[in-house]
């Protein structure tokens, strides 16, 4: 009877802590479902039905004016046999190239003269505004810098005699300028993110480089470069996709001419979509590039080895 007076209390307390953790918990729980009930709305609403939905489309005959009519395979096997296409992805992967390429280069560029000159915030305010800016405000602008006959850009080369240039009627230039306002844009934001990741390496690291007598360029490209991968990385899938969107200054300057030099898929998408009201080809489209983009995204990470950090060797 001892025995079992003085284990009642006991269990009764472990009981009770165990109701009062359990209901904490599930007080937590109940929490954590609240505020996830908003975004995974949003999430079902806005990503996860729209992407089923154009899946699903991707295989019918739809324009809107009738209920979509399953076709099968049909939409994929006319994609390939399609020369806009062939010749949209191209443009888009030549706007990648020069976008990704000029971009990175002079962010990297710009991030070390911002870690070795000053760290200023009115400077790194001033690098930012253009990336403040809608991406239409901009493209009208330089649309409008650049215009053959009113433009300033045009007026100062005539003036310089180096002839005018229509840098959004040239089918050869075209793509190439419109890259290169993308850049501009985009540019002080990239420069951001690596002048942070420039800044998480250690000083020791340097100085310590510093003491078995390397260079500058030396330091540069077996330190720097090796520890800023992370970042370089993120920035380099992160830029890859968005130019694979380009859709806003294609439609703003040049509407996918001349001649077809800046039709990118994303604008060759709309185009089937809202102005043929071939919603199951474009949707088609739109998966084919979505398959696409995940499968550049990953092949990217694998090889620039996303998340792992040489300072954890």
């Amino acid at each position: 009877m001892v025995v079992t007076a003085l284990k009642e209390p006991a269990s009764l307390a472990t009981r009770r802590t165990l109701r009062v953790k359990t209901g904490r918990r599930d007080s937590q729980t109940r929490a954590a479902i609240l505020f996830l009930v908003p975004a995974s709305i949003g999430f079902l609403a806005f990503f996860a039905w729209p992407t089923l939905r154009g899946l699903y489309l991707s295989f019918t005959d739809y324009n809107l004016l009738r209920a979509p009519t399953f076709i099968g395979l049909d939409n994929y096997i006319a994609i390939a046999a399609d020369p806009v296409f062939w010749n949209s992805l191209k443009v888009t992967l030549e706007y990648v190239v020069i976008n990704v390429g000029v971009q990175t280069v002079a962010a990297l560029a710009l991030a070390v003269l911002m870690q070795r000159f000053t760290r200023s915030m009115v400077v790194r305010g001033v690098i930012m505004l253009p990336y403040l800016i809608a991406n239409v405000i901009v493209a009208l602008v330089w649309f409008w810098l650049a215009d053959y006959n009113l433009g300033l850009i045009n007026a100062a080369l005539d003036n310089f005699g180096l002839g005018k240039i229509g840098f959004f009627g040239n089918e050869d230039l075209a793509m190439g300028t419109i890259a290169m306002v993308n850049v501009w844009r985009h540019l002080g934001y990239t420069a951001l993110l690596l002048f942070a990741g420039l800044q998480a390496i250690p000083r020791d690291v340097y100085e310590a480089a510093e003491v078995d007598g390397a260079g500058e360029w030396r330091v540069f490209r077996s330190v720097t470069l090796p520890l800023l991968r992370p970042v370089l990385a993120f920035v380099l899938v992160v830029t890859v996709v968005g130019s694979f969107q380009i859709f806003d200054t294609i439609a703003v300057t040049t509407g996918g001419g001349p001649i077809d030099a800046t039709r990118a898929i994303n604008y060759y998408i709309y185009q089937r979509a809202f102005e043929r009201l071939d919603f199951g080809y474009a949707s088609a489209l739109a998966v084919i590039l979505m398959i696409l983009l995940a499968a550049i995204a990953l092949v990217q990470n694998k090889l620039l080895r996303a998340n792992e950090s040489d300072l954890e060797r």
